[in-house]
């Protein structure tokens, strides 16, 4: 399994709705709320890399609220 952390940034007024629908998204296994530069981050997890790409970009991106994602891949050494 792949896994990941998806900064998120929303517009104003629209954070309530759009981190409800992110919470349900397939996928996403944590939700937590930050400030700074951020609005949330999100863990995500899925089976390849291009799964979680299509996961962030065709789910996430997608949803009414979110301004912007940066996704961070987990590493293992």
């Amino acid at each position: 399994m792949i896994k990941g952390y998806v900064l998120v940034r929303l517009l104003p007024g629209l954070e309530a709705d759009a981190l409800q629908q992110i919470r349900v998204v397939p996928g996403v296994e944590d939700l937590v709320l930050v400030f700074g530069s951020w609005d949330a981050v999100v863990q995500v997890e899925a089976k390849t890399l291009h799964a979680l790409s299509r996961l962030v970009i065709g789910q996430i991106r997608g949803i009414h609220g979110v301004q912007a994602t940066e996704t961070l891949v987990a590493a293992e050494l």
